[in-house]
C-alpha cells in the first residue's frame, strides 16, 4: 500500500493506495465533502484559413464579456472581450482594423491558453 498526500483547494488529503498485487484495500475513515466537479472546458472550434487574423487568449481563463458581435468593424486596439484569469480581468485586445467574421466563444466559457476566441477579416 502506497500512501499519497494530495492537496485539493488548499486542503491536504492523506490518500492510500492499494496495488493490484495487494490485497484488499482498507475501509476509508474519513470522507471529505465533495468538492464541486470541474466543468469542462469546451474547445472551440479551429478558425478555418481565409476567414481572417484569428485573435487567440493569451492565458487560460473564463470569459466574461463579448464587446462585440458578427459584423462589427472594429479599430486596432478595441476591445474585443474579458477575459478572467487569476481573478484578473483581461481586455483582449483587436490587433489590427476590419470587421469581426466570426465569434467562437460566448459569456461565462471558459478558454485555453491559445484558443482562438474570435476572428477579424
Amino acid at each position: 500500500m502506497t500512501t499519497y498526500k494530495i492537496k485539493v483547494n488548499g486542503k491536504t488529503y492523506e490518500v492510500k493506495v492499494v496495488s493490484i498485487e495487494e490485497s484488499e484495500p482498507t475501509p476509508v475513515t474519513h470522507v471529505p465533502a465533495t468538492a464541486p466537479a470541474p466543468s469542462a472546458v469546451k474547445e472551440a472550434p479551429a478558425a478555418k484559413a481565409g476567414e481572417g487574423t484569428p485573435v487567440e487568449s493569451p492565458m487560460q481563463g473564463v470569459i466574461l464579456d463579448v464587446k462585440v458581435k458578427a459584423g462589427d468593424a472594429v479599430k486596432s486596439g478595441q476591445t474585443l472581450l474579458i477575459l478572467e484569469a487569476m481573478k484578473l480581468e483581461n481586455e483582449i485586445k483587436a490587433p489590427k482594423a476590419g470587421t469581426i467574421s466570426s465569434i467562437l466563444v460566448s459569456k461565462g466559457q471558459q478558454v485555453n491558453s491559445k484558443q482562438v476566441l474570435l476572428t477579424i477579416a
